[in-house]
């Protein structure tokens, strides 16, 4: 049987109502297509387990007298695949037995047949209330687990453990920062995080991005001007110097700052004054200076294109985060944050299946965490199911799919051979041993330290992977 669904940027819920007899299934649609609800329907309990397990619904109206399983073990499956599914369940045979059993088996309600609309859509209102309470508990509770490092930052990896402990000694002082990494690693947010840690935490956080800008408008943007220092201006215009002083200025990609406007950043720096754009005389500034690249600043001082001196200054501590394709481990706790911000904004959850995260975690995501967000609200944004599956992802990322067991074991035997065989001679089993723990380690750290998901793609339990690996052997590459 056909899913028949309403307008679903209005849908109120997805349901899935479930019956052999046509009758019952097209005045059931009629009724809740009318209530704005959206609907998918099946004939059969085969048909019913498969959408079930494609798609996430609100609400499973169900019969217990169907062809292939019936409604009892469709509940029990229903509760098996999403746990905090509403369940009502509608039987012609109004014996005792049959309610008990549903009851007990985690079915919301039950109605007998024929039963009455009032009646029915007031047990179905109930029921979609209960359903929208306990979610909202979950995505609670799950938020309030969700550690968000000085209140913005996510990824609980061991370079970002680093990244945090560096934030706390830095805030507390006056120092200037330069953080360095990739477009799209969370620069700012590094930036917006020592500031919330700092003394200066109650005066202004100011951000720039000095690529954004040609020379003559970043200089006045910086610096201010004086009324008539050139055609336009009007009225005096305080800088964004003079507007952060006593908070934080964060210079994103300082490395696009022409020559000319590098000296005068550098006295700003040093002298902790500045003189706006016609001027004559100097306004003193107490700001902290936050400064980010994704370039290599020392490759640019070596080719004449960035001051020494400008570049000493601003690497008094450096800070180095890290891509995303090195803290593979924060990917899942990064989508499910995505996924959750989204569903607040929206009004609408979507959730992931386990081999689209496991597809996403692999992939390299040049682009970083601002890529992986966008990619996110993409796929949430597109999805018409409730669930992202792999078949939904960019055909980069599900091709990141490895080579089969077979082939990469292949492979490793070979390298291990090539490499590590010596004439000594040790016991076989001794041998097959420490190939076995080699490509363990190197699954491991192809997933990103996830030893979850290295024993699913390994096929053995996390408590055989552990009893493979010595005790006292580093199982990162």
């Amino acid at each position: 049987m056909t899913s028949l669904f309403a307008n679903e940027g209005y849908a109120m819920a997805r349901i899935l109502v479930v019956d052999d007899e046509l009758s019952i299934v097209q005045v059931l649609k009629t009724l809740l297509l009318r209530a704005g609800h959206a609907i998918s329907a099946a004939d059969n309990g085969l048909e019913a387990r498969k959408l079930l397990k494609d798609n996430v619904y609100d609400l499973l109206i169900t019969d217990v007298r169907l062809p292939g399983i019936d409604g009892i073990s469709l509940l029990h499956e229903a509760k098996t695949i999403q746990p905090d599914l509403a369940v009502i369940v509608m039987t012609a045979y109004a014996g005792v037995d049959n309610a008990v059993e549903a009851m007990k088996n985690g079915a919301f309600d039950y109605v007998t047949k024929p039963f009455k609309f009032d009646e029915l859509m007031l047990t179905i209102d109930r029921a979609l209330s209960y359903e929208k309470a306990i979610s909202e508990n979950k995505m609670l509770k799950s938020s309030l687990s969700t550690k968000l490092h000085f209140g913005c930052m996510l990824g609980d990896s061991e370079a970002m453990i680093e990244v945090y402990r560096q934030i706390e000694k830095i805030a507390k002082t006056n120092s200037t920062v330069l953080v360095l990494g990739e477009s799209g690693t969370g620069k700012e947010l590094v930036a917006k995080s020592i500031h919330s840690e700092s003394p200066r935490k109650a005066a202004q956080f100011i951000a720039i991005n000095c690529a954004a800008m040609p020379e003559t408008l970043l200089e006045s943007e910086l610096f201010g001007y004086m009324k008539g220092s050139f055609t336009g201006a009007s009225a005096n215009r305080k800088g964004l110097l003079e507007t952060a002083s006593g908070g934080t200025i964060f210079l994103d990609e300082i490395g696009s700052i022409p020559l000319g406007m590098q000296a005068k950043l550098l006295r700003a720096i040093q002298e902790k004054e500045f003189r706006p754009v016609g001027a004559t005389a100097n306004i003193p500034v107490d700001i902290r200076i936050v400064a980010a690249s994704n370039e290599n600043l020392q490759e640019k001082v070596a080719k004449g294109e960035f001051r020494e001196d400008l570049y000493f200054r601003l690497s008094v501590i450096p800070i180095h985060l890290p891509p995303l394709r090195e803290r593979k481990a924060d990917i899942p706790e990064l989508i499910r944050h995505f996924l959750s911000a989204f569903a607040s904004e929206n009004k609408r959850q979507v959730d992931i299946s386990r081999e689209a995260m496991e597809a996403m975690q692999a992939f390299t995501w040049p682009g970083n965490v601002r890529q992986l967000e966008n990619m996110v609200r993409r796929l949430a944004t597109l999805n018409e199911s409730g669930r992202i599956s792999p078949d939904e992802l960019p055909p980069d990322i599900r091709s990141q799919d490895q080579a089969s067991p077979s082939e990469a074991t292949k492979k490793t035997d070979e390298s291990l051979f090539e490499n590590d065989f010596t004439p000594e001679v040790i016991p076989l089993k001794q041998h097959i041993k420490g190939i076995e723990e080699t490509y363990i380690r190197r699954v491991i750290s192809f997933c990103g330290g996830d030893k979850d998901m290295a024993a699913r793609k390994l096929g053995v339990s996390l408590a055989t992977l552990y009893r493979k690996i010595e005790p006292n052997s580093s199982i990162e590459e």
